[in-house]
């Protein structure tokens, strides 16, 4: 099979009747219409529901783009995971606003949420759909249910198994990163029981870490960069591994710097390359890239959404930019950048750093004065649906452009991200060489190159942005610099001021939805809440 991220819309739609029943309930799994003893028929029965799992980080729901979804009580589009988690992770930051005023959308983008907001409880509960899925894959390929239908040599199950652990373990640190402690609910959870009890952030980043350095996990997947394009491999384990690691002292549990440079240099030394052309990663063939370590396929013909990056492409396009350079059919005039952003460029968005190419500033000002006015706040059409020869993707309206999740680019910053905070020494020299060579790239030459004493932590974080804007990891930086809230950083409309004001250390933390805290007794809410 290829691609199963590309297909697995149009399998398992057929497959399984996974219906909304499991929606908003993270105790109701998802549901088949079909019984397991008469759909697992081979082995390619089990890699399509393998797909469905897979294709829940980008499909929102049993038909494209709309009807019958797999979150009720919300727009569709809204709901799929992409979308969802690009959101929290980059609307509250100096890297992103929005002009539309969607109830609750605006509070994201001024960090004045609350536990009732419809963007983060849709995320909650995709996050817990998505496990829900995983976790049924487990129960259908336990070895007493292979065994019941005569499939305990089914050689590919080990793997299969594996993938689904590592995608639930994925889902696992998202919830974890964005709610702190949250309800834990494994394969052995029998439906009809106690509600699950909440667990400590700490509990939860025990379980990913031990999920994902088991041997029955990273060892039955492909080697490093050896993945069919779209699934789990060694490589993008060990960058969920280099992710939590370096976040590990944010989220209470201790400084593992040094964890974080050991899988960062894994996926280093695998096969993966910087892309010579850094806007070739955001285009509609950005699957051929030799950066990407695990990307979530999109395609505008066979899974088609309206989210995903066919909400990034539209919402970052408006005031005169004409959309058809894009290779869309229309802009929606949603997303920009702040001023502050801009600023964190040489030379602002006409200086030598390539990268800032990308900002559209015809008529458009610097400054964001208003959210709900496109012209104010450059555009940032990162992500574009069309390929690196010019041509527009397969469908005017959904894309065909892949989330890039994790690439070689990020490996290398977290390296020398961990270097310096685990005390420096004898990997600064490696570590300086990591981040010149992302500048290289960006510059087109050696002008942007930083002596030793430029590498400083400050100088990373800047760098992190200029090079991974609107990639989903904004938020998480800021956190773990001490500088997504409080007053010691502002931007346009941190706070709900035009300038900028401070916000209160609770909103490191996203609340738990308000309709959780009603449906388990056993969940508590987040401080400030």
């Amino acid at each position: 099979m290829t691609n199963i991220g590309r297909r697995a819309g149009l399998v398992l739609a057929v497959l399984f009747g996974l219906g909304a029943s499991g929606c908003t309930d993270l105790l109701v799994e998802p549901k088949s219409s079909v019984t397991g003893a008469n759909i697992f028929t081979d082995e390619a029965a089990y890699e399509s529901f393998l797909a469905k799992v897979y294709a829940g980080l980008a499909l929102s729901g049993q038909q494209g783009p709309a009807g019958e979804p797999d979150i009720e009580g919300i727009d569709e589009g809204f709901g799929q995971y992409i979308r969802g988690y690009w959101q929290l992770q980059e609307l509250p930051t100096d890297e992103a606003v929005i002009g539309w005023g969607d109830a609750g959308l605006p509070e994201m983008v001024t960090s004045q949420w609350a536990s009732s907001n419809q963007f983060i409880t849709a995320m909650y509960y995709r996050i817990f759909f998505q496990i829900a899925l995983a976790n049924e894959f487990l129960r259908e390929t336990s070895d007493e249910a292979l065994a019941a239908r005569g499939h305990s040599g089914l050689v590919a199950i080990p793997q299969f198994r594996a993938e689904a652990r590592a995608l639930r373990a994925l889902s696992y640190w998202h919830g974890m990163d964005l709610f702190g402690p949250i309800p834990m609910v494994t394969e052995d959870y029998e439906a009809g029981s106690a509600p699950p009890e909440q667990v400590s952030r700490a509990e939860v980043f025990t379980f990913v870490e031990n999920e994902l350095t088991d041997p029955a996990v990273v060892g039955q997947l492909p080697a490093v960069g050896a993945a069919e394009y779209g699934r789990l491999d060694q490589g993008a384990v060990a960058m969920i591994l280099a992710k939590l690691y370096l976040n590990a002292e944010a989220y209470g549990v201790g400084a593992r710097y040094a964890d974080a440079m050991t899988q960062a240099q894994i996926v280093i030394s695998g096969p993966y390359t910087l892309d010579p052309n850094f806007q070739d990663m955001f285009l509609a063939d950005n699957h051929t890239s030799p950066e990407l370590v695990f990307a979530v396929p999109f395609d505008g013909t066979r899974t088609q959404t309206w989210g995903g990056t066919t909400f990034i492409a539209h919402a970052s396009v408006g005031g005169t930019m004409d959309p058809a350079d894009f290779g869309i059919d229309g802009g929606w005039f949603g997303l920009r950048v702040t001023q502050q952003f801009v600023n964190l460029f040489e030379g602002g968005a006409g200086g030598p750093d390539g990268r800032a190419d990308i900002l559209y500033t015809d008529n458009q000002q610097l400054t964001v004065t208003s959210l709900g006015t496109f012209e104010h706040g450059f555009a940032y059409p990162k992500y574009s649906n069309v390929t690196s020869l010019g041509v527009a993707g397969s469908h005017s309206t959904h894309t065909d452009i892949d989330f890039p999740m994790f690439r070689l680019a990020d490996a290398l910053l977290i390296y020398a991200e961990a270097c310096l905070r685990s005390g420096g020494g004898a990997c600064e020299a490696t570590a300086l060489t990591y981040v010149n060579a992302v500048r290289q790239r960006a510059y087109g030459n050696t002008s942007g190159n930083i002596t030793p004493v430029e590498l400083t932590l400050d100088f990373i974080l800047d760098e992190r942005a200029r090079e991974l804007a609107w990639e989903g990891h904004r938020r998480q930086d800021l956190i773990r610099y001490g500088l997504f809230t409080g007053d010691v950083y502002l931007w346009a409309f941190k706070g709900g001021v035009a300038t900028g004001a401070a916000t209160p250390a609770t909103r490191d933390l996203y609340p738990i939805p308000a309709i959780e805290i009603v449906s388990n007794p056993n969940v508590d809410q987040n401080p400030g809440y």
